[in-house]
């Protein structure tokens, strides 16, 4: 998918106007915070991985790393992310420009605790140079998340 697909997917909630593209790259937490000339934290990354043959998206703050007794506690199952080609083939983004916007279906979308201390955050829009600064209730109706978690450690 690409940033058009985002693009699209945002238009119902009146979204797509405010996605921003760079004439740089954006595909890491550090160069997104470059670009956007913010803190890395309130970058919100989107980790992939697989639960029990499920895709699942967990959106974390970009200072945040998992924590895997976290991670198994909340999941049931070892924290094991994708590899970039799983990526783009069950969630439907590649890396760089990973959201939680238009992905395929079947995908489940998490949020995770460490965002909850910023008033606005910073997820891609499916492409290595853009992004979208959206509040979090914003974030919560337009990704279709599933729940908040708690499974980072290193943002408190």
């Amino acid at each position: 998918m690409s940033i058009e697909t985002v693009r699209k997917y945002l238009q119902p909630f009146h979204l797509d106007n405010r996605i921003q593209e760079f004439s740089v790259s954006s595909a890491t937490v550090e160069l997104a915070a470059q670009a956007l000339d913010c803190e890395p934290g309130r970058i919100a990354k989107s980790l992939a991985f697989l639960v029990n043959e499920t895709p699942v998206l967990i959106v974390a703050a970009g200072d945040a790393k998992i924590d895997n007794s976290k991670y198994k506690a909340a999941f049931g199952c070892k924290a094991k992310m994708l590899t970039p080609e799983q990526t783009l083939e069950l969630i439907g983004h590649a890396v760089g420009g990973v959201c939680p916007f238009a992905v395929k279906e079947g995908v489940k979308i998490y949020l995770d605790a460490s965002l909850k201390r910023f008033t606005t955050v910073f997820p891609a829009c499916g492409s290595s140079n853009s992004a979208i600064e959206l509040s979090l209730s914003e974030l919560e109706i337009c990704s279709h998340y599933t729940d908040w978690v708690n499974v980072c450690k290193n943002w408190v």
